[in-house]
């Protein structure tokens, strides 16, 4: 059993004897950590040669001495030779100096490393490929926050992230995402986010529900805006979890002035809109070479003029708009969109009970209340509905869905 130790090595003087492909791996890294190197071997690779021209290490372009022990702090024998390598280590080990041995294991030995966010991960385990897998699978929970690194103490200045959580599902957030949440003191979060990472979250995490639904707010936009700058205010770093991306209708913005006017320190994190990503997850694309080259999104909340929306044949994807159906379909109608203009309502989407509703701006509001369509759910409005092998054809659009049920209401 190795005793597990980092060293501080800047200023010391680590020698490496051999200059082939390995022993430039170890001084890149040496590099990095300021030490005084000096290399003995009669030929290096381009690399090294590069670095000795330019004062950053020393090489002794010569076979190894055992006088070129004397002074070092470190030493890596890195030599495609073993006889070479043994009289590198047995000096150093007389001198009582630690050795690295590239051909086998030493009195020291250099583990797989690995530095995210601040954090140095290092891995040995005998066996050079496992260590490395070992290293990488550690780097990568780090970085996708499956493998919290947050902080446990009180930073000097607070700070806010607004993150776009995506669709819904917790492996639909980007992985910056993922784990600035889980790097977070405090987590606000909505309704339609993707709230199963919250049990991520570390017990001392501060969870603040700010959900909002049709006629019901917890809290409002201003009691948001509050919390989430009162939390920073005190040195917290507040992560601001949203459904979709925080910037289409998601009123990320006001949050952002609302940081800044304070002078808190705000950055955003995208995420996948459900205007694009609802959809998708019926099979049906917002844009289709030969059907439409572009979308609109609106708010269902206020319609405002469709006429210029009823004129294009550009997608149209509405956002919180179940309420507002029968309206903008009438609304459509009028302003001169063909009745029979195809539309389907796509309910959670990417959960278990997705479900999908189409018909036409003349029977989807009928079609609708049959199927009890409640929110959250995506309005589409456009050819893009009827596209081939996509979301006009029942089977794949339930393949796609899972357990979705898909009315067709022409």
């Amino acid at each position: 059993m190795t005793y597990p130790l980092h060293l501080e090595l800047a200023g010391k003087r680590v020698l490496v004897v051999g200059a082939g492909t390995v022993a430039e791996r170890r001084i890149r890294g040496l590099l990095t950590a300021d030490a005084d190197i000096v290399v003995v071997a009669p030929s290096a690779t381009e690399a090294i040669r590069t670095w000795s021209e330019a004062g950053l290490i020393v090489w002794r372009q010569r076979d190894f001495d055992y006088s070129d022990v004397i002074g070092a702090w470190l030493v890596h024998a890195a030599t495609d030779c073993s006889e070479v390598n043994n009289a590198a280590a047995d000096e150093a080990t007389r001198r009582r100096v630690w050795a690295v041995r590239a051909d086998r294991l030493g009195d020291a030995r250099t583990p797989a490393v690995a530095s995210i966010d601040g954090v140095t991960v290092s891995v040995t385990t005998g066996d050079p490929r496992r260590t490395q897998v070992v290293r990488d699978s550690v780097a990568l929970g780090i970085q996708d926050g499956s493998l919290t690194s947050r902080p446990h103490r009180r930073r000097q200045r607070g700070s806010v992230v607004l993150i776009g959580g995506g669709p819904g599902e917790a492996d639909l957030i980007t992985v910056r995402g993922r784990r600035e949440l889980l790097s977070a003191d405090v987590i606000v979060y909505d309704r339609l986010a993707p709230t199963a990472l919250l049990e991520l979250a570390d017990p001392d995490v501060e969870l603040i529900d700010a959900a909002k639904s049709p006629g019901l707010h917890t809290l409002s936009q201003d009691e948001i805006n509050d919390v989430i700058v009162d939390r920073a205010l005190n040195g917290l770093r507040v992560a601001r979890l949203k459904g979709g991306d925080p910037f289409v209708l998601g009123r990320g913005s006001e949050e952002v002035l609302a940081c800044s006017e304070a002078g808190i320190p705000v950055e955003v994190i995208p995420g996948v809109t459900s205007a694009v990503s609802g959809p998708a997850a019926a099979g049906i694309p917002v844009t289709h070479r030969g059907v439409t080259a572009g979308f609109v999104v609106i708010s269902g909340h206020a319609l405002g003029d469709v006429a210029p929306l009823a004129a294009t044949d550009l997608t149209l994807v509405v956002l919180m708009g179940v309420g507002r159906l029968a309206a903008l379909s009438a609304a459509l109608i009028e302003a001169g969109k063909d009745a029979s203009t195809p539309v389907a309502l796509i309910e959670r989407a990417y959960c278990p009970d997705q479900r999908v509703t189409i018909g036409t701006l003349a029977s989807i509001t009928s079609a609708a209340e049959r199927a009890g369509v409640v929110n959250p759910a995506i309005i589409v409005v456009g050819e893009v509905v009827n596209v081939p092998a996509l979301a006009a054809d029942a089977q794949f659009a339930s393949q796609q869905a899972g357990d979705s049920r898909v009315t067709v209401d022409a």
